[in-house]
């Protein structure tokens, strides 16, 4: 889901607020908080909220939250894996359903119902026991810079298809799998598209020179030219919700919005047949020891404030049924085509071996 602030700017805002603290990944464990007066809480570098809604947790509970920043999701999973069971926090927040299998291999998680779990969508499935709560959903999606197209006269891409034709050479940018989800997800959408031809079709990427960065921050404000990108390539895997992003955080926005001059479009749009779906879910790290905290901490996580929150802070889609959508997502959000999907199953029996394949072809 478009990132367009991330956890530097959550540190800053939870200092400015008081409401928590942000630091890095140590050696240290849960146990160092033996009270249960601290909940700390591992999330990927996109993890956001208004600081008056963590404040609530705290003040609701009076268990102060500690965030922990865990970099990419993919990274992060990674990380937890190899302290399974020993954990140095109590809650994992931003693991996605194509890493699951690896976590329940791990036994990275203990098992919890969150209390509103009722009141999830019913196309979000509640996986592997309950060992994990959906949290929020996205679309992962090529988008495209409308005016470097414009410019040029081209047609920007119309899918997967399209982005292996010469006419696009030297302006795809992609994540790696190894270490992105976005980058995961976009692999497993040529997997899903190609089958086993997926070899092929990222051979003739290759081929046309698509670009590699190890997370979305790098390829989104680094190598992407359109919106708050610096770069110079035109296309970039991000999400069908990166362009209300845009919009919102633009510089315009609170005018536009008074004056009744909102732009027709965002500065990016979506190539709707390149969308791989993803459900990002939290769960409480097995070996806590603050198990009471940590639950609290996940119920948070899917209440009605929280679950409103979200899609302007993170640019996700919350999992509640009963939670509307703010208007700049409504009006400015890519709409994906048929999205690309792959079972559970496929993907656990199949993801190892994708990535590296990916490897051996991309990076060699």
């Amino acid at each position: 889901m478009n990132r367009i602030l991330a956890s530097v700017a959550l540190a800053a805002s939870l200092i400015v607020a008081g409401c928590g603290t942000t630091s890095e990944p140590s050696s240290e464990s849960a146990s160092d908080d033996p009270a249960g007066t601290t909940v700390r809480v591992v999330t990927h570098d996109s993890f956001d909220l208004t600081p008056e809604v963590l404040a609530s947790f705290e003040q609701q509970t009076g268990i102060t939250v500690e965030l922990i920043a865990g970099g990419d999701a993919v990274a992060m999973v990674n990380q937890a894996i190899l302290t399974a069971g020993n954990p140095v926090a109590d809650v994992l927040f931003g693991i996605d359903d194509n890493q699951l299998a690896a976590a329940r291999e791990a036994g990275l998680f203990a098992p919890y119902v969150a209390a509103a779990r009722d009141t999830v969508r019913s196309d979000v499935a509640a996986p592997e026991g309950d060992l994990v709560t959906p949290i929020d959903l996205g679309d992962v999606c090529v988008n495209y810079d409308r005016e470097w197209f414009a410019q040029r006269g081209i047609a920007p891409p119309d899918g997967l298809e399209d982005l292996a034709d010469p006419v696009y050479s030297s302006q795809l940018v992609v994540q790696n799998p190894a270490t992105s989800s976005p980058g995961l997800a976009f692999l497993l959408a040529t997997v899903a598209a190609f089958g086993d031809d997926y070899t092929s079709y990222w051979e003739r990427l290759v081929a046309n020179d698509v670009a590699v960065s190890d997370g979305w921050e790098e390829a989104y404000y680094g190598e992407f030219s359109g919106g708050s990108g610096e770069g110079e390539r035109p296309l970039v895997v991000s999400y069908a919700t990166s362009p209300p992003a845009e919009v919102y955080y633009s510089e315009t926005y609170a005018a536009d919005v008074e004056a009744g001059t909102l732009p027709a479009e965002a500065p990016t749009g979506v190539v709707a047949d390149t969308c791989f779906r993803q459900v990002e879910y939290a769960g409480v790290l097995a070996g806590s020891t603050n198990v009471a905290g940590a639950e609290l901490f996940i119920d948070f996580l899917l209440s009605e404030a929280v679950q409103t929150d979200i899609p302007l802070t993170m640019f996700v889609n919350p999992v509640r049924a009963d939670v509307a959508l703010p208007d700049v997502f409504v009006r400015y959000a890519g709409t994906a085509g048929d999205v690309w999907s792959l079972p559970a199953d496929e993907i656990d029996a199949g993801r190892r071996g994708w990535v590296e394949e990916w490897r051996r072809i991309v990076l060699g």
